[in-house]
């Protein structure tokens, strides 16, 4: 196939905004989201099920300009499942070579090792009370590297206790740059999940996903 004749890679993307990132430890910095369409998991949690089909198939090319327009050095992907998009990785790549920090939330149930190494992986290990445990791709903890992140999001004791072992089991304080315990909106109160991390010792970070507390907790675009 000539040039000519050859289509330019495309990504379904659900929205492109910019805000203040709210979590992770890049807490507070102005950030730009881009938000892709799908996700292959059904989280009991999930406050982005708009995302799972809404979206408009735009060319990479186009994505990256309107991203480099906001003229911002923080850039984050994410979804609904950003990996299950090929061509989020040229999007990626572009960004980095443009001279953006490129973060990616990813669920931890896609090979992550296949990610430019210049990307800050923010992975999830699903917990019990996700309803998706079972998708943890565990090969994937061999991959992690110091500019990554490793998030458990705790709804229960049960999944503080899992999320617990987990970071014990892999030494996952020290196999990635960072551990992240964040509380299920709504459904447990944060005060509990600090007061279990002091009283185990654990070295993590605790956090809240700041756009809830600025903006509505079901606001898009934020």
């Amino acid at each position: 196939m000539s040039v000519a004749t050859a289509k330019a890679p495309t990504l379904k993307i659900n929205e492109i905004y910019e805000s203040v990132q709210g979590e992770s430890s890049w807490a507070g910095w102005r950030c730009v989201f881009v938000r892709l369409t799908a996700c292959d998991l059904r989280c009991t949690y999930c406050d982005t099920e708009y995302s799972f089909y809404e979206g408009k198939k735009r060319t990479v090319a186009d994505v990256l300009a309107e991203v480099l327009a906001f003229d911002c050095p923080l850039v984050e992907v994410t979804g609904g499942e950003p990996l299950l998009q090929k061509n989020v990785h040229p999007l990626m790549t572009a960004l980095c070579d443009a001279g953006r920090t490129v973060l990616i939330e990813t669920s931890g149930a896609h090979d992550i090792s296949v990610i430019d190494s210049r990307v800050h992986r923010i992975m999830d290990l699903k917990t019990p009370g996700s309803g998706e445990c079972s998708r943890n791709l565990w090969s994937n903890i061999a991959h992690l590297a110091k500019r990554d992140e490793v998030k458990f999001v705790i709804g229960s004791r049960e999944d503080y206790e899992w999320s617990r072992e987990q970071v014990r089991a892999h030494d996952l304080a020290t196999r990635s740059g960072g551990v992240l315990f964040s509380p299920i909106f709504g459904r447990i109160e944060p005060r509990d999940i600090v007061a279990w991390i002091l009283e185990d010792k654990l070295p993590v970070r605790f956090q809240l996903q700041m756009h809830k507390f600025i903006w509505d907790p079901k606001k898009k675009g934020v």
